[in-house]
Parts: C-alpha cells; structure tokens; sequence
C-alpha cells in the first residue's frame, strides 16, 4: 500500500523497500540523495547521476530528510557497507 506523507514527492510504499520513504513513481529511496548530497554533490547535480528525477524532487527529498534526520540516518546506516568487505582498490575512490 502506498502512503502519503506530507511531502508531496516523498511516499512510503510497503512493497518497495520494505516502506522505507522513496520518490513518488520510483524506487529511489531518500537516503540515496541524501548520501550523494553529503558527499558534497549540489542538489542541482543530483539528477544528472539519477537522471529520472527532477530537481523538484532532489530538493523535496532533502527537505524531507531535515524533516526526519534521525529516520533516514538510520536507514543509511543499516545500509552502510561495512569497510572490511569494501575493496581496497576502490575504498578511496
């Protein structure tokens, strides 16, 4: 079931992710562009590696997540790869 919140690009949809918070319409969970934009990507460079966003979007997912910091930083970090199973060729990049 898709849920609403109170971002209008921003959904939670049981089937997708387990319901962690995404993009209307895709499968692009918030955190995604939170972790490229502390990465120090521009919010205007954000849709040019994930070219089925708008801008609209990218800034709505980042309002959402200063909205909810603490959710979505939880998020991140179970998704977090842990540095032991990250190649050392590419652990730097």
């Amino acid at each position: 079931m898709v849920q609403a919140t109170e971002h209008i690009y921003i959904v939670r949809d049981d089937t997708v992710l387990g319901g962690e918070p995404i993009i209307r319409g895709t499968r692009t969970p918030v955190r995604a562009i939170v972790e490229s934009w502390r990465m120090g990507v521009a919010p205007e460079e954000i849709p040019q590696g994930l070219p089925h966003l708008t801008l609209a979007q990218v800034f709505d997912a980042l309002s959402y997540y200063l909205d909810h910091q603490s959710e979505i930083n939880s998020y991140i970090e179970r998704n977090r790869i842990p540095d032991e199973l990250i190649d050392p060729l590419v652990r730097d990049l």
